[in-house]
């Protein structure tokens, strides 16, 4: 759904509304219609999913003149300890989604509202995990200007990169990515969407590829299910099948917006990385958004335990003709 742009009350006219729900309580929604199509993973619903235990403090700016939710900001108490606050619960990213055109000035109303709040929960640092500049590249410029005039600092800028949907896939991949490509295709791999009630085979599958490199998936099988269940049009799994129907890799892709697919998990067993079969499977990936009229593919970040940045999937990321993004982790004192 198109959202055109507002013409927005001055922020002396417009209301914060506070909602606050008990740990393990669906967090509040709205009273009044978003002027915007809300990321997935700032939904009720999804954040309902979100198995983190604590309260959460929801906070709507609301322009009652044109009948409108124009941000929204949703924030985990306690989250990380006694006092300490954290946007997103669990998920891959939180932060302010705000509608198109909206002012810096009105965005740090809806930040006042926010620290006075937490205070009052006793909550003494506020730590927020934004969205990469991909999905709004006006409205991440907007809040960051309205963080930053607030006094919160950058404690972690991720390297995070996502394809360009506007972009031929194969005309943009490295001179490696392209000869992997044709390799697999010459081998007889072959892409497939795999049906979800092999959600769990293709699980396994996954975390036996991420042991193989000392790795873990973060969610456990049954997270996975849930949401697969509770969104079931917002869930991909897709494979490359070798000639014998083994998986050469498999990917789950999460349909994070109207205009973004993210990629979740991709998984692929040490045996196959000079065929790359990721690069076969991120195509099709590419083709499937394409299709459903999407505008990015977001590859996510690369950020290994210990919080530096893992440089040989970076590199991947460029290869594919990934095309920088940051994610930007901003903290304040309260």
């Amino acid at each position: 759904m198109a959202f055109s742009p507002l013409d927005f009350s001055p922020p002396a006219a417009l209301h914060v509304h506070v909602a606050l729900t008990a740990a393990g309580q669906p967090p509040a929604s709205p009273r009044l219609p978003l002027a915007f199509e809300p990321f997935l993973f700032l939904t009720p619903a999804h954040q309902a999913l979100q198995e983190h235990g604590c309260p959460v403090l929801a906070f709507f700016l609301e322009d009652e003149a044109l009948g409108y939710t124009v941000a929204q900001f949703y924030v985990a108490i306690d989250f990380e300890g006694p006092g300490l606050a954290r946007s997103p619960g669990q998920a891959s990213f939180g932060g302010v989604q705000l509608a198109q055109g909206l002012p810096a000035s009105a965005v740090q109303m809806l930040l006042d509202a926010a620290e006075a709040a937490l205070r009052q929960h006793g909550q003494t640092r506020l730590e927020i995990r934004s969205y990469a500049t991909c999905y709004d590249p006006t409205g991440a410029a907007t809040l960051a200007e309205a963080l930053s005039a607030k006094g919160y600092l950058v404690t972690l800028r991720e390297e995070n990169y996502y394809l360009d949907l506007g972009r031929d896939y194969a005309a943009h991949l490295t001179y490696n990515e392209r000869h992997c490509l044709r390799k697999c295709v010459r081998a007889g791999f072959v892409l497939e969407q795999e049906p979800p009630y092999l959600l769990p085979l293709a699980y396994e599958f996954m975390a036996a590829c991420r042991q193989e490199r000392g790795q873990k998936l973060s969610l456990p099988l049954e997270r996975v299910q849930a949401l697969f269940r509770a969104f079931p049009r917002q869930h991909l799994l897709l494979s490359v099948r070798e000639p014998t129907g083994d998986w050469a890799a498999v990917l789950i892709a999460i349909r994070t917006s109207e205009h973004a697919f993210y990629d979740f998990y991709l998984a692929s067993p040490l045996r196959l990385n000079k065929l790359s079969p990721a690069v076969q499977l991120l195509g099709g990936l590419h083709a499937f958004a394409q299709a459903n009229e999407a505008r990015i593919v977001d590859l996510g970040t690369s950020t290994l335990p210990s919080g530096e940045p893992n440089q040989p999937l970076l590199n991947f990321k460029r290869h594919l003709g990934g095309l920088a993004s940051p994610r930007l982790t901003w903290q304040k004192s309260l």
